[in-house]
């Protein structure tokens, strides 16, 4: 077992699967409506498990990184590629559009593979054409203005799943520490945490038994504290009380490893993390290998 500045780091790989990815450029007259819309457009996306699709936020845009110079921030929809048109056009529609002085453009405007949400419905045929750059968009009359934005938004193949578990000898330490890997992951290009806060109390495993209605998934019990000692096969380190799990994201697989060594450095930092250990299934969930001693080498 490897141990860096006094924290051991397990000898496991956290094991991942390939999803597609749409990245939406909201622009605002200001930060906060930008972030605001962003963080409606995200919600109900933390896991493909029950949520429609998982979204996040990836960072923050100055005016000389958006198409029409105002302020932004970035985010990644990831879902199977015939479920994401209907996710990005629902979350423009629904949660950007009746944002205050919100835009929606395409954050992926070279992406070989690409699709329409049709927004221009809403306008009720009062829209107009109209270009913001070098991009076509549309101009819907609203009862604010005008909402200006792109109906062509581009797809790539991405990563999601990549992880890593955050061990404490009690829920504080274990807390705080995944605090601080989540605080070191946010902003990162090319990855999300869509979990609250970027941390997941809950971690699940494929599979779920001894019901008579089929679940997906189910409570990860082998990494469960509370069981230790109550079941067979339990991986859960002696010491250890409170795990919290990190699930990252990400365009590539170079993204989600640089995001976790990230991470796991900034636990480390806090002293008061024991163990650094990941989720895998055997094959079970995706193709994805992210091997923790790897990272460190």
């Amino acid at each position: 077992m490897m141990e860096v500045n006094g924290t051991k780091i397990i000898d496991t790989y956290a094991e991942a699967f390939p999803v597609w990815f749409s990245r939406v450029i909201i622009t605002a007259a200001t930060e906060r409506w930008a972030y605001k819309a962003a963080a409606e457009a995200t919600g109900f996306a933390t896991s493909k498990i029950g949520c429609p699709c998982e979204a996040g936020i990836e960072g923050y845009l100055t005016e000389k990184e958006t198409p029409d110079g105002r302020v932004g921030v970035s985010i990644l929809i990831g879902a199977d590629k015939k479920n994401i048109k209907s996710n990005v056009a629902s979350r423009i529609s629904q949660c950007i559009l009746p944002a205050p002085t919100a835009s929606a453009f395409d954050g992926f405007p070279d992406a070989g593979s690409r699709f329409f949400i049709r927004m221009h419905y809403f306008g009720d045929t009062y829209e107009e054409r109209c270009t913001v750059g070098d991009r076509k968009c549309w101009k819907i009359p609203i009862m604010e203005g005008n909402y200006i934005g792109e109906e062509r938004f581009g797809t790539v193949k991405g990563i999601a799943g990549g992880n890593f578990l955050v061990m404490g000898h009690d829920q504080k330490s274990a807390l705080f520490g995944s605090e601080a890997a989540a605080d070191a992951i946010a902003g990162l290009k090319g990855v999300v945490t869509s979990f609250a806060g970027g941390v997941v109390a809950s971690g699940s495993k494929v599979g779920c038994k001894n019901y008579r209605f089929p679940m997906t998934a189910s409570t990860n019990h082998t990494w469960c504290p509370s069981l230790k000692g109550k079941i067979i096969g339990s991986k859960v380190p002696e010491g250890v009380a409170s795990i919290y799990e990190i699930v990252i994201n990400g365009i590539d697989e170079s993204s989600i490893r640089a995001a976790m060594k990230a991470g796991i450095e900034a636990a480390i930092k806090t002293e008061e993390i024991m163990y650094i250990g990941a989720s895998n299934f055997e094959g079970k969930l995706g193709q994805f290998r992210f091997y923790l001693h790897d990272i460190f080498r």
